[in-house]
Order: C-alpha cells, then structure tokens, then sequence
C-alpha cells in the first residue's frame, strides 16, 4: 500500500506555493523532499498531513490517528520531561497502560535517552530533541510518518543516530516522508523529490535526482604555515565552567589571517562557548585569550564580523534598516548590497524573509565594515544547497582577502572547504589538522564517529 499526493495546487493570495506535485510515499520506504528556501517542501508535508488544504489534486493518506507528524517547530515540549513527552504522545494516540510502557521503553533505548528520561526537554541539546520529537511521532507504530526538517541544525554524529531511528520506522512497515537540506542525508532515501519555486525539479532513485542539486564545490586551498597571515586568534589552555559544568576544558586554538578554520563537534561539545570566550563575549576561569594580539576588548570587536546562530538581525527593522544600523555601529558609510536578492527584498521585515535570505543579510551586515576576522557560528543551518554554495564563495573570498574565518558548522561537505580542522567533545579538542590528517583513508563522518567512541572511552 503507498500514499501521497497526485497534481497537488496550494497558493496563498497570489502567490504558488505548490503547482502541479504529486508525490507516492511506499510502506516501508523512505521519501526525501529536497529544496530551497521557498520550494514548497513544508506545504507540501503539512497538505500530506491533513493541516493544509489545497485549491486542486488529490491527496491519499492514512486516518489521522495513525499518521505521525513531526513540523519544522519541533514536536516536544520542553516543560516536560522526556518520560512525560512519551506518556502524553502515547495518550494522544491511544496507547496506554502495559502496551505504552512497553513501547516507551523501547523508544527509549534506540534513542539512547533511557538515561535522561527525568530530563526536562528544553534541556537536552538539539540532537536529542529531534530524537525524542521523532520518538513521540512513531510511538503508535504510525503507518505514514511525516518529519519536517527533522536533522536541521543536527550535528553529523546525531544525525546519523537519528537516522537510524527513521529507517527503523520504515522497516517496520511505516512510509516515510520527510524534508531535509542535507544532500546526504537525501541519498539515504529510496525515493528523492527535488522542488524548486513550488515544482518539481526531479524526482526519482537518488542516483537518478543527484544531479539536479548543486553541491558547494571546494575551496579549500589547504593553506600551509608558510602562507598564512598573522596571528589574529589565539587561546591558550582555555577553560569555562557554568556552575559545576564545564563547557571549554582547557582549549587552544589558533587561527591565521588568510585561512578557513572549521571547528566540528556534536552539539553540547563547546563550539559555541569557544566562540564566545574568543569575541570576548565570556570571561575565561583559566587560561589567555588575545584577540589581533591583545585581550578581547571593544576595539577589538570592531575589527571583526560575526554571525551568531541567531544571526544577530532585528526582526522587526526592515533588510536595509539592519543593514544602516550595522554600519553606524561601526561607523561606516551605509553602501547598498551588491546581492540582488537583498536589494529588491530590502524594504521588507526580516521577520518576513525566508531563511536563506536572512542568512545572506546576516553575512552582508558582517562584512559591511570589511573586517579582518570573520567568526561565523553555523552560518549555513537549514539552508539549501545552492544558497550555501553562494554563502560559501563569500567565506573564501573574505579568506582569499586575508581574512581569518572561523565558521562551525554540521556540514561534511561544507567543512572539506576549510584548510584546517578543529574537532572538540566535552569541551576539550580531540582532533585537530587538515581533512587529510583526521580522515586518513575514510570519510569525515566515519573518522568523527571514531573519535568520539575513542573520547567516550
């Protein structure tokens, strides 16, 4: 038996969000619906869900009590705890007494979150909220399960685990259908739909459909020592704790003008509070950081661009508003973006924009001062694979300039483009040169995957 949608229309005013899709979804198969910011990817999961009605086609799916929806917000809630998210799912659904106990239990262990099940969701890191917001869905054994973007954001390590619990669902006997911005990730799938402005690109075998999504190519130079700039980061024995936790236990890092430095890491590894104690944004307990030679200060802060996870845009000012703001913050003269994209979107609230968008003005404000270092916290997540190649030529051209970048990101593609790697757990580095010096003769996933199994023993 198989699912899905035939000749799906859906438009909002006068714009087409969906024109003429159709889409099958096999029991026991997996489905990836690949495609830009504004392709349709979400309208088109939540019309197969029942919570969007469409001007024309047909839509084939299962009574509401046995399809299993996971949306692009999430699908937990975290003033709950992982036991109660399970007990509450399981109640919405029908299941119950011996058979829930039964089922939470197993959900439990294939997430690995048997140990943290007191845990209050909003508590765990990003990783383990996918897992339990997938486990909540598949806890009545649904017959189509449906996931929006369910690894967006996910570090590679995780993604892999959440994986896992997908294609387990499907050999169940589940049709799956989920979204998702990871290539990759897509090619796991037995059945791809690439969209693209609400139609349909391809759609076929990964093998067939592959070619049809770009890729960011390389730009990683593979910079030697001999080549670089001066030193414009450094951390020595760097650590910070929050209460009894340590975050960065006893870190150094060092990045040079004129290269791309990748930190990598599962989330809850310390990326992120690195960052912050480099900017100067957080006080070391213990060890040096200088920042263009000196302790992180104000002045240094100038000489810098940063986009944040969050981007650091004010949602309620107009693109060209931020735009304005960031340069009398740094007190240069406003000059409009060369992109073309923004300068028609530039009247409009950033609250409006779609995420790609949103990430190339977060990178238009970083740059507008031309900073020597350029810090960039998963600049890319959630963002399709052309507008990443594109936010990508801009990385490498800053470096090309003689800039130094920092940039984490989720992305084994994306951090192949970077001359130097940085892999951390637990807030300590665990691995750190060229892809060629970590990988060996394997893939970057495969080598992470390793080194964390070697840290956690």
């Amino acid at each position: 038996m198989s699912w899905g949608v035939t000749g799906l229309s859906i438009r909002f005013g006068e714009r087409v969000a969906l024109d003429d899709v159709s889409l099958t979804a096999r029991r026991g198969a997996v489905t990836a619906v690949v495609g830009g910011d504004g392709a349709g990817k979400t309208t088109l999961l939540r019309a197969l869900a029942g919570v969007q009605r469409p001007q024309a086609g047909r839509i084939s799916a299962p009574v509401r009590g046995r399809v299993g929806y996971v949306s692009g917000a999430g699908g937990v809630y975290s003033d709950l705890s992982v036991d109660e998210n399970l007990e509450f799912a399981g109640g919405a659904y029908g299941v119950r007494g011996e058979a829930l106990a039964r089922r939470r239990n197993e959900l439990l262990d294939a997430t690995d979150l048997a140990a943290r099940r007191w845990r209050l969701a909003g508590r765990l890191s990003g990783g383990m909220r996918h897992k339990l917001a997938v486990a909540c869905a598949t806890i009545h054994h649904p017959d189509l399960l449906i996931l929006d973007e369910p690894s967006t954001g996910v570090d590679p390590i995780s993604r892999g685990e959440l994986w896992k619990l997908i294609s387990g669902a499907a050999e169940g006997g589940a049709a799956v259908v989920l979204s998702t911005t990871y290539m990759d990730e897509a090619l796991r799938a037995d059945h791809v739909l690439v969209l693209h402005e609400g139609g349909v690109l391809a759609a076929g075998t990964p093998a067939e459909v592959e070619h049809a999504v770009p890729h960011p190519a390389s730009t990683c130079r593979h910079v030697t020592s001999a080549e670089t700039g001066p030193t414009l980061v450094e951390a020595r024995a760097v650590t910070r704790r929050f209460g009894s936790f340590t975050a960065v236990d006893g870190v150094d890092l060092a990045v040079y003008g004129g290269e791309v430095v990748g930190l990598l890491g599962a989330n809850g590894s310390g990326k992120t509070t690195l960052i912050r104690l480099v900017l100067g944004l957080l006080r070391a307990d213990r060890g040096r950081v200088r920042l263009f030679g000196t302790p992180p200060s104000r002045e240094t802060r100038l000489r810098l661009g940063y986009v944040p996870q969050s981007l650091g845009l004010w949602d309620d000012l107009t693109a060209r508003e931020n735009l304005e703001f960031t340069s009398g913050a740094f007190g240069t003269p406003y000059a409009p973006p060369l992109d073309h994209n923004l300068q028609s979107a530039g009247g409009e609230l950033v609250r409006d924009l779609p995420l790609g968008v949103k990430r190339r003005l977060a990178f238009a404000a970083a740059l507008s001062h031309e900073p020597e270092l350029l810090v960039l916290d998963e600049p890319t997540s959630g963002v399709d694979p052309m507008a990443r190649a594109r936010l990508w030529e801009t990385i490498r051209a800053a470096a090309d300039g003689g800039a130094a970048v920092l940039v984490t990101t989720h992305y084994m593609e994306e951090a192949a483009n970077c001359d130097r790697l940085v892999v951390m757990a637990d807030g300590r580095t665990i691995a750190a040169g060229t892809l060629a010096e970590i990988v060996g003769d394997g893939t970057l996933e495969d080598a992470l995957v390793r080194l964390m199994k070697e840290n956690r023993t």
